[in-house]
């Protein structure tokens, strides 16, 4: 049954209950004032209290409404119409307990206040069923049968409506502790971060100081051939020193800028306050100031792996492209694509007999592909191995999903699904092809 089938079924089968529930005008107008007021009282406690008052206004009952603490997750009163501001939040008298079906006690009708089963978990407190509080209407005496079954509904309906304010007070808290994350992160973690480069800077001024003495060292000369050979050693020495300080500084320095770049970028506060990823665009040459800086945090691993890299295979060109986009967002997809290779590269053997484990990457110009005059550009991350089964090919980029060639390798589905949302962001598109040695993964860009 499709959608639309569906929801006919359940108008009909609605319009049906509703005739046979016959209620009588006053009862539909309390259900259709309870619901318009229940959309305009934005306090959780003014909406608590229209829940106990419409059985004052329109049929003269008091009211008690119990339910679930999140503090506690015992039941407490909430609101009732006998000195609303005296005794909330205490425990329900003992003969005032959930049931499965309505009941009488002390001259008052209690009723459960069910929520919706499949979002149970989703509330702010644990309930081992759907119960989230009780209705206690008084006195009872004189309620009828047709009586009892509004007041059922009634808390039906209360149930729905409390359950969903639930959600969305947890979801304000949700962004409300995000939000607070985030500065705390910005002020512990990303604002730290760089004091790192004043540590850095400090170290090249060691290294630098150090190749001056290095210099003084070289232009002393000493007629004794003993002292000639002391300064000699500590020249070596001293070289060797300054040769080994200059490539940790420059390894920390990448590592510094990448970290950074990513911290800023996955960190970004407008990411938080949108509820999405959000762009920083700006002109740069996507091969030097993307890609290689990011296939240099990999090429160690990858040779480790006996992974090479070779574009003989790729057919892609190799000059630059300048791009606008948004460089971190950008870095980061390389990442994912470059880290995926490193996992899922696998040997294969060439039309020469060649066995080979190798990746290759570029670009290509696609001419009119977003349109008349709208060319795109093609970049590619490809690494050989067997083909992706065709029918999961359609799923790769979503949420969570991961292909049955993933083995043991640790992962969590997520990097290719934030490549097709980073990517389309930019107004591009993602995809995926077999090629003639393996598995081609690319996004397509505006030019």
């Amino acid at each position: 049954m499709n959608t639309a089938d569906y929801i006919k079924e359940r108008i009909e089968s609605k319009k049906g209950d509703y005739g046979t529930y016959n209620f009588i005008p006053v009862e539909n107008n309390a259900i259709m004032t309870f619901f318009d007021l229940a959309q305009e009282f934005d306090s959780i406690e003014d909406f608590y209290s229209l829940c106990v008052f419409i059985p004052g206004v329109f049929f003269g009952l008091h009211a008690r409404l119990y339910l679930i603490s999140p503090k506690s997750n015992e039941l407490v009163l909430v609101a009732k119409t006998e000195n609303p501001e005296n005794g909330l939040y205490t425990p329900p008298p003992p003969g005032v307990q959930p049931a499965d079906h309505p009941y009488y006690t002390d001259n008052s009708l209690v009723l459960n206040i069910r929520g919706r089963s499949i979002l149970m978990d989703q509330l702010p407190f644990k309930t081992s069923s759907d119960i989230l509080g009780l209705l206690e209407v008084y006195p009872g005496e004189g309620l009828g049968p047709h009586q009892e079954l509004f007041f059922e509904k009634y808390a039906n309906r209360i149930g729905f409506n409390i359950h969903n304010r639930f959600l969305v007070e947890k979801n304000i808290e949700h962004l409300r502790f995000i939000r607070t994350l985030v500065a705390d992160i910005e002020h512990n973690v990303i604002v730290p971060n760089m004091v790192y480069k004043l540590f850095l800077r400090r170290l090249k001024g060691k290294i630098m100081k150090n190749s001056e003495i290095e210099k003084l060292l070289a232009r002393c000369s000493f007629n004794d051939p003993a002292d000639a050979q002391c300064i000699g050693s500590i020249l070596a020495e001293l070289g060797d020193v300054n040769q080994s300080l200059t490539e940790e500084f420059d390894n920390i320095e990448k590592h510094y800028k990448n970290m950074s770049l990513f911290l800023e970028t996955l960190l970004r506060r407008s990411h938080f306050d949108q509820g999405r990823l959000t762009l920083r665009t700006k002109q740069c040459n996507m091969k030097r100031d993307v890609v290689q800086l990011q296939l240099e945090r990999y090429l160690e691993q990858f040779r480790s792996m006996g992974i090479s890299i070779d574009d003989r295979f790729s057919g892609i060109p190799d000059e630059d492209v300048i791009g606008v986009v948004d460089v971190g967002l950008m870095a980061q997809v390389y990442a994912n694509l470059f880290s995926n290779a490193l996992k899922y590269t696998q040997e294969i053997t060439t039309a020469s007999g060649e066995n080979k484990k190798f990746i290759a990457y570029g670009h290509e110009i696609i001419r009119d592909f977003f349109g008349p005059g709208r060319d795109g550009v093609k970049y590619n991350v490809f690494s050989s191995g067997p083909h992706i089964r065709t029918e999961e090919r359609g799923n790769l980029f979503e949420e969570e999903f991961r292909g049955s060639n993933v083995d043991n390798k640790p992962g969590t589905g997520l990097g290719l699904a934030f490549i097709k949302n980073a990517v389309e962001i930019h107004g591009g598109v993602v995809g995926y092809e077999s090629t003639q040695y393996g598995n081609n993964f690319y996004f397509i860009l505006p030019r």
